[in-house]
Order: structure tokens, then sequence, then C-alpha cells
């Protein structure tokens, strides 16, 4: 389970649950971007908050 602090990089909603994850950027490898079930499901755009890549 993902920690309560961790927040979905695309909507901020707190991360916990299921359907939850948290991965480096493909881009850069340095960021943690984080996805809530609702923003996966719905392919909602992210972007890395290190180098500004954008994916779905």
């Amino acid at each position: 389970m993902t920690s309560p602090d961790v927040r979905c990089t695309s909507s901020g909603v707190a991360l916990g649950g299921r359907g939850t994850t948290t991965f480096l950027c493909p881009d850069c490898g340095i960021a943690t971007v984080g996805r809530c079930a609702r923003c996966r499901d719905q392919s909602v755009l992210y972007t890395c908050p290190k180098c500004g890549f954008q994916g779905p």
C-alpha cells in the first residue's frame, strides 16, 4: 500500500488503496509520479514536476 502522504500528480488526491501507483518518471527517472485509480482509469495527463514530461 502507498503512503498516505503521497499524492496523485494529476489530481492531488492522497494515494492509498486499490488501483493507485507510484513510479519514476519515464523520461528523467528522477521524480516520482503518483497516480490515483480514477486518473489511471480515465488516462488523465500528468506532468513530471522535475522535467515537465507529460504522459497518460
